[in-house]
């Protein structure tokens, strides 16, 4: 299946059922490894909405939920600098942090959320993201322990994932062609 979006064509690249089988066991992972703590999920906004969204409705532990926002594209083009459009607003010191993500390539953007989360000093930081490209990293992440799929250095969109702003509410995830 192709779509296109904003005079860009997509091809269908991870259907909707496959990232729901992967999300339960995230979320089985989540509540084994963070039973009987209270950690809190850092969003990164816009990207990761549908993504946090399904995954919270998966963990079952007792967990806080906040968001920063951060800009690191235009279009499909990655920006030199990452922008910090909202910044953490809860206190995240001596607790369980798990950021969620939406994609990981460069890492500029999480390398920024992990500075900010740990400027607090939270007892201990982790990263969960639905999409990794591993080829496409430009920074090493211990904090990384919980990823959807590792995929191919391609541009994506759909489940959250944007282009020029359009096809973050598509159910599938599509790629570039």
């Amino acid at each position: 299946m192709k779509i296109q979006i904003d005079h860009k064509e997509f091809e269908l690249m991870i259907e909707h059922e496959q990232v729901k089988k992967r999300l339960r066991l995230i979320g089985i992972q989540l509540n084994v490894a963070y039973e009987n703590r209270v950690p809190v999920f850092v969003g990164v906004l816009n990207g990761c909405f549908m993504f946090m969204a399904d995954l919270m409705k998966q963990v079952h532990i007792s967990s806080e939920v906040c968001f920063v926002k951060m800009a690191s594209y235009h279009g499909d083009q990655r920006a030199d600098e990452v922008q910090e459009l909202i910044g953490l607003n809860h206190s995240l010191k001596g607790r369980e942090v798990i950021i969620v993500e939406d994609i990981v390539d460069t890492g500029n953007t999480l390398k920024n959320v992990i500075k900010l989360v740990k400027k607090q000093e939270p007892a201990s930081v982790a990263v969960c993201t639905l999409l990794l490209k591993p080829d496409a990293l430009e920074h090493d992440f211990d904090e990384i322990a919980y990823v959807g799929f590792e995929i191919e250095n391609q541009f994506v969109v759909g489940y959250g994932l944007d282009y020029n702003g359009l096809g973050r509410n598509l159910k599938d995830i599509f790629r570039a062609v």
